[in-house]
């Protein structure tokens, strides 16, 4: 009896322990999208795998500068969204690391890093959005093209995110340049236009979008899915894509060298590749890049966009010159 009372209490201490073992796996992720989207997501996954992910919301600029200030002890392993030139530019930096995921093949080749450093997940173009109602109010009519938002009647009656610290708002600054033929002085002249335009310039890229859908700004410049959200969600806005060239993001994710949690990372990894990730990404109005996703037809297509030629490699590349720019002949005088 002495023998089975023992065994017995062996085994509930071995169950105890893998219990705990099991609750105790978790995996720490910065998220470059929205809140609910990233909780969603992760929340999903660890219903499906058991693995806790402790994560913090971040802009794409802000993820790269937390992730070099931690290079020497980094507390994420994975970065989840986010601008692919910044990825790139973590990349180029030696933030993160190379990872060739079993389930990559369902993206694009062109939205792979030939190394395997980054890998997109979705893209989404930006566009424009009015308040309908402050619209009517200050009688001014729905902009369609860069240039009708440096027209006189929109000063200071427009939100976008600062070039430094979002993603979005640098992708616009490019966007730029290639709309006036790669020409950068003629771009950092209508970008000086624009800013007369500006009334603030905000941390996040997403956050002009929110504040023109509360009536705060009749105008905001973001990516259109997060437009889409907010029109879906009844905010009185209404959305156009610039008719002379709109740029894009393309979502990226990429594993943190040396993180914490690499093993539960690269799960994160592959699972954001898959048939449940991707259904719930393209639930949020983005143009998903996994031939396995069910994407939402938004009414929007790249087909219907007059779009940019776009290189993220070169966008990254001169990130630091532009921005260099950028504060000397714009930031600097707010």
């Amino acid at each position: 009896m002495k023998r089975i009372g023992l065994f017995c209490a062996c085994v509930l201490l071995f169950a105890l322990f893998a219990g705990a073992a099991v609750a105790s796996e978790k995996v720490s992720a910065y998220a470059t999208t929205e809140e609910p989207l990233a909780k969603e997501l992760f929340d999903a996954f660890e219903k499906e795998t058991g693995i806790k992910v402790d994560w913090v919301r971040l802009s794409s600029g802000e993820a790269v500068a937390r992730l070099e200030a931690e290079k020497a002890n980094p507390r994420a392993s994975i970065w989840v969204g986010g601008v692919g030139t910044l990825h790139i530019d973590a990349k180029n930096k030696g933030l993160t690391a190379p990872y060739n995921s079993r389930a990559a093949s369902s993206i694009p080749v062109k939205f792979h890093d030939p190394e395997r450093f980054w890998i997109g997940l979705y893209v989404g173009p930006i566009a424009f959005a009015m308040n309908t109602d402050r619209a009517k109010e200050l009688n001014l009519t729905m902009p369609s093209s860069w240039a009708d938002i440096v027209k006189p009647e929109y000063e200071k009656h427009v939100r976008v995110a600062n070039p430094g610290t979002s993603g979005t708002a640098y992708n616009m600054v490019t966007t730029i340049i290639r709309v006036f033929g790669n020409d950068e002085d003629k771009a950092f002249d209508f970008l000086k236009r624009l800013d007369k335009s500006i009334d603030q310039y905000t941390r996040s890229g997403s956050a002009p979008g929110k504040s023109c859908a509360i009536g705060e700004i009749p105008v905001a410049i973001g990516y259109l899915h997060d437009l889409i959200k907010l029109k879906v969600e009844n905010a009185p806005i209404e959305i156009a894509l610039p008719s002379d060239g709109t740029g894009f993001e393309t979502a990226a994710m990429s594993l943190v060298k040396d993180g914490p949690d690499p093993v539960n990372a690269k799960k994160l990894y592959d699972w954001m590749l898959g048939q449940t990730a991707m259904d719930i990404i393209a639930g949020w109005y983005v143009i998903p890049l996994s031939s396995k996703a069910s994407p939402i037809d938004t009414g929007y297509s790249f087909e219907k966009m007059t779009l940019v030629d776009q290189d993220d490699v070169w966008d990254a590349a001169n990130k630091a010159r532009l921005l260099e720019r950028w504060n000397a002949e714009i930031g600097s005088s707010r």
